[in-house]
């Protein structure tokens, strides 16, 4: 499949977005105060709908759009079903949790987007609103350091990502047989597949609690097929089999406990003997453009 050539954004005036926002309706507060941080934002133009995943969201503020899924479709389905719903050719996925603390974040993306043709997709910096440790897998890069470092990204936080339509047609969307966990890698390397680059901006803040994941064996299980899946679906043959190789021994090492050690088991088989979905491994030069900008697509 051909890159994508690469759209702009128009400068001057309010740049249109098409916000989705996904959320199961077990945190009516905490999607008020999400909302409520989105219609704030200025010099931006926004087509809101919120998803709801197996319910029918009610309560909206005036303009917010509802789309109500009879089941829980997982949260990368939930998110695609949005999609279609709002127009603008900017996208942003902000969860029912995360905010946007100051009214300007949509619009230094949007100029970031206008600046920059080649510019695919933005994870900003998140911050714990109550001063927690920050969570590592919240900054896209093997190395920490400083995380109001910008920097490439090849994978993303899911919580708040903003991007261009284009790019996510390209990526096919978000990877609904994931059903959740590392859906933001696939995204992140298609869109850098597509002939953009991904840039995580550490100087552009969204709030999120700094909360662990539960460690249940759903979580050890889907972690290791959809790490399987990612290769089968994503890189070249040689390259895939050294990252699942590379993860299996990083992963192995991080195990605490017996379950922990047969849900992965589990999971790597399931990745290795079921359908993942649609192959499209990325070009050899998408991986010489991810290695030269410091991260491989290995770990």
């Amino acid at each position: 499949m051909e890159p994508v050539r690469p759209d702009t954004v128009a400068p001057g005036g309010p740049t249109p977005f098409a916000v989705v926002v996904l959320t199961m309706g077990n945190r009516p507060a905490d999607l008020r105060i999400a909302l409520d941080s989105l219609l704030a934002q200025r010099d931006v133009v926004l087509d809101v709908v919120v998803v709801g995943n197996g319910w029918q969201p009610t309560g909206l503020p005036e303009g917010v759009r509802a789309l109500g899924l009879p089941v829980n479709r997982g949260i990368p389905a939930g998110r695609n079903a949005g999609v279609s719903e709002v127009e603008g050719d900017l996208l942003f996925f902000l969860d029912d949790d995360a905010l946007l603390p100051s009214d300007d974040v949509l619009s230094r993306m949007a100029a970031q987007f206008a600046a920059d043709p080649t510019l695919g997709l933005i994870q900003p910096r998140v911050v714990d609103p109550e001063g927690r440790e920050a969570p590592r897998r919240w900054t896209p890069r093997v190395r920490v350091g400083d995380p109001g470092r910008s920097s490439a990204a090849m994978n993303v936080w899911e919580g708040a990502v903003a991007m261009r339509r284009t790019a996510f047609d390209y990526a096919g969307g978000w990877p609904e047989p994931f059903w959740y966990a590392h859906e933001g890698v696939e995204l992140a390397w298609r869109v850098w597949d597509a002939g953009f680059h991904v840039r995580y901006d550490g100087g552009i803040v969204v709030h999120h609690p700094a909360i662990q994941p539960t460690r249940h064996a759903e979580f050890y299980r889907y972690q290791a097929r959809n790490r399987v899946w990612l290769a089968r679906r994503n890189l070249p043959l040689p390259v895939g089999a050294a990252y699942v190789a590379a993860w299996a021994a990083v992963g192995g090492i991080r195990l605490r406990t017996g379950e922990a050690v047969r849900e992965t088991l589990r999971g790597y088989r399931i990745g290795l003997l079921e359908d993942g979905g649609e192959r499209r491994p990325m070009s050899w030069r998408t991986v010489w453009r991810m290695a030269r900008a410091g991260h491989p697509p290995l770990l």
